[in-house]
């Protein structure tokens, strides 16, 4: 059974834009970095094109660093007293390169109960998509947020 819970539900269907965000190699070494990646295809342009890339790739899961700097709305949840991060998934969609432009749409996915062991919790999804100066969708990043009592 769930309970109804108060939020801003006008939120629903409203787009919520953002970048461009600009991909350099500086960028790419940080993620690089962050996630441990050394790959020729993420380090250089000859060991990007030698893997079948035009130029030096970003690793698949930069947009979920990118989505941090997207500006979102309070849904203002009207339940609990602590709020937290609640889970994050990429899915990458096409590869996204060094001189890239990206923007970012947001869109609020999703508010929902669950009861656990620990109580009930009131979740809010965000899903992000990422697109490049051409229009390819290139990532979408999913993030849940949870408020508990």
């Amino acid at each position: 059974m769930t309970m109804e819970v108060e939020y801003d539900r006008s939120l629903y269907g409203v787009e919520h834009k953002a970048g461009p965000f600009e991909i350099t190699s500086e960028i790419i070494d940080q993620a690089n970095s962050s996630v441990g990646e050394t790959g020729p295809a993420f380090s250089s342009d000859e060991g990007a094109q030698a893997a079948g890339y035009e130029r030096r790739v970003a690793p698949p899961t930069l947009p979920c660093i990118l989505v941090r700097q997207v500006a979102l709305p309070d849904v203002k949840v009207q339940f609990g007293k602590t709020s937290m991060h609640a889970g994050q998934r990429v899915e990458p969609k096409a590869p996204v390169y060094a001189g890239d432009q990206l923007t970012a749409s947001s869109h609020l996915k999703d508010v929902y109960t669950k009861t656990g062991r620990s109580g009930t919790m009131v979740f809010v999804v965000w899903e992000t998509t990422f697109s490049n100066q051409d229009g390819t969708v290139v990532a979408e990043v999913q993030e849940s947020f949870a408020r508990r009592e």
